[in-house]
């Protein structure tokens, strides 16, 4: 399994590309900005984007969408809980003072328990709501990938558009049962693991 990651955008937020080392076909999480930097690697790369999921649909995830998606073809996956948000992302962006082009439609509703495979490697849908309504984790080959639901010792906020403190909590503490050496990629920030999470994030002791 390769996995890359690019830091993108003033909001600093992480894009994963997890690709399958046998055929180089891969899955994009959150581009949330500089489409040029993510196609370059994997150009440089020779990858074969299959899929481009959100974790959610804040702007700053899915900003760069429709440069990736002209120029690949690849499947927008979202969850439709946040299908409205996702529509509003132009409206979002500019709140914070960001202009953004209009989204292409998602191609593909994830639900709970779906699975997305890419060449061999396969990831469970894992729906978080908390910080959206349709935030989702992907979950499989030793790494859950968790958007804005956990970060390195903190959890995503609930004070903007779709956020829920009891989903949250709910949300965080599903996490924490995956085995302990499952490695976080997270949404901003650095890595972590389950069982570091389990007892340097502050929100387990609020659980």
């Amino acid at each position: 399994m390769i996995i890359k990651k690019l830091i993108v955008g003033s909001l600093e937020n992480n894009c994963y590309i997890i690709a399958d080392e046998k055929t180089n076909e891969c899955f994009i999480t959150d581009p949330g900005d500089e489409p040029d930097r993510i196609l370059d690697l994997i150009n440089k790369n020779n990858l074969i984007i299959k899929y481009i999921i959100c974790t959610h649909a804040h702007f700053d995830h899915v900003a760069a969408i429709p440069e990736i998606k002209e120029e690949t073809k690849a499947w927008i996956v979202l969850h439709s809980d946040d299908l409205n948000m996702y529509r509003s992302t132009k409206d979002q962006a500019a709140a914070w003072g960001y202009e953004i082009d209009p989204l292409p439609e998602p191609d593909i509703f994830v639900s709970e328990g779906d699975i997305l495979e890419v060449g061999g490697l396969k990831f469970e849908v894992l729906h978080t709501p908390g910080h959206t309504q349709g935030g989702i984790c992907l979950y499989g080959e030793g790494i859950v990938i968790t958007g804005d639901t956990l970060f390195a010792g903190s959890v995503g906020r609930t004070d903007l558009q779709g956020g829920d403190i009891s989903k949250l909590r709910k949300s965080f503490k599903r996490l924490m049962s995956l085995p302990d050496e499952v490695k976080v990629l997270a949404g901003h920030g650095p890595e972590s693991t389950i069982k570091k999470e389990k007892i340097d994030n502050f929100f387990s002791h609020e659980i």
